[in-house]
């Protein structure tokens, strides 16, 4: 089993910075790309960054570039996501997710998720 609990949402204003954390524990000693989901309200889960177990593939959201950027350090068991530049239409839950292997697979199952943290953005 593996838990990933995420935190760092809250309540910021448009143009503002918040930086989510995932931590991960359980089955760590396995080797597993990770991802950012978000879900904003009355719409799909969509895809906004991912990474390579090595960090050294990313991957994001072309709604996303330029503004977000996902890291990881292996020795906490903990990925980033690191957001500026923030838009109301950001505002979401964001979760994070595991996918089994050293490379991101964009359409293979994620292996286990994180029940998400709510990021409100104001106007």
């Amino acid at each position: 089993q593996v838990q990933l609990v995420e935190s760092g949402g809250g309540l910021v204003q448009a143009g503002g910075s918040l930086r989510l954390s995932c931590a991960v524990s359980g089955r760590t000693a396995s080797t597993y790309a990770m991802g950012w989901f978000r879900q904003a309200p009355g719409k799909e889960r969509e895809f906004v960054a991912a990474i390579s177990w090595s960090g050294g593939s990313t991957y994001g959201a072309d709604s996303v570039k330029g503004r977000f950027t996902i890291s990881r350090d292996n020795a906490k068991d903990t990925v980033y996501l690191q957001m500026n530049s923030l838009k109301p239409e950001d505002t979401a839950v964001y979760s994070c997710a595991v996918q089994f292997g050293s490379s991101w697979l964009p359409f293979v199952a994620m292996d286990y998720w994180g029940k998400g943290t709510l990021v409100t953005v104001s106007s």
